[in-house]
């Protein structure tokens, strides 16, 4: 029997919305299924033609931040089942590290990230579009607990940048893609009668993968 193509699964929401948490529930419902877990974090452009100083006046929540068109292409690897070399980004230079991390191609492609559904080159490639969806006050909570205590950054630092880049642009850019997502998840992976909606969904498509490959 000829191998299924590999099920994409695009995993988008505002920053600290529980797009992780909803990318460990889909890990939890499927345990005999190989799952890989695509960032798009990892897809910032190189700033190494930047001085240090202008390399932190970027603006992360912005689509023109990430490099897609290498996010793209690697995906169509998986695709046909090719590993792939992921790059890294250094968040203490600003700048892509010379770190690469080796990913093997499995069943499953999880691509998660705030704009992950912005760009339709990405969409394309997608069976399942999935938006987290979480009110503001509690997105910017988690992202201040996080960042002060996992990254050491201030909480003046935090909120700053929340006001003038992480807000403006969640709305400009990121809420507008809910309407590109086949399934809404609010309040993220505590949404247990969501998370089993869109594992009946990930079932279907699968199952209708394997059809067509007998």
């Amino acid at each position: 029997m000829k191998r299924s193509k590999p099920i994409v699964i695009g995993v988008a929401g505002g920053s600290g919305s529980g797009k992780t948490t909803v990318t460990r529930e889909i890990y939890r419902t499927f345990p005999d299924k190989s799952i890989t877990v695509i960032q798009q974090d990892s897809y910032y452009k190189s700033q190494d033609d930047k001085p240090f100083e202008k390399r932190l006046l970027t603006n992360y929540d912005h689509p023109l931040a990430f490099d897609n068109d290498l996010l793209i292409s690697q995906v169509k690897e998986l695709l046909k089942f090719h590993p792939i070399k992921k790059p890294t980004y250094d968040y203490t230079v600003h700048t892509r590290s010379d770190r690469i991390v080796p990913v093997e191609p499995k069943d499953v492609i999880i691509l998660e990230g705030i704009l992950v559904l912005e760009d339709e080159r990405l969409r394309d490639l997608m069976d399942i579009k999935v938006f987290v969806d979480t009110d503001s006050d509690l997105r910017i909570i988690r992202r201040l607990l996080r960042d002060t205590e996992e990254r050491g950054r201030s909480v003046e630092s935090v909120i700053n940048q929340y006001l003038t880049a992480v807000r403006p642009m969640h709305l400009q850019f990121v809420e507008p893609t809910k309407r590109y997502a086949d399934i809404i998840i609010p309040e993220g992976g505590k949404n247990s009668v969501a998370i089993d909606l869109m594992a009946t969904k990930i079932r279907a498509v699968l199952e209708e993968k394997n059809k067509t490959t007998m």
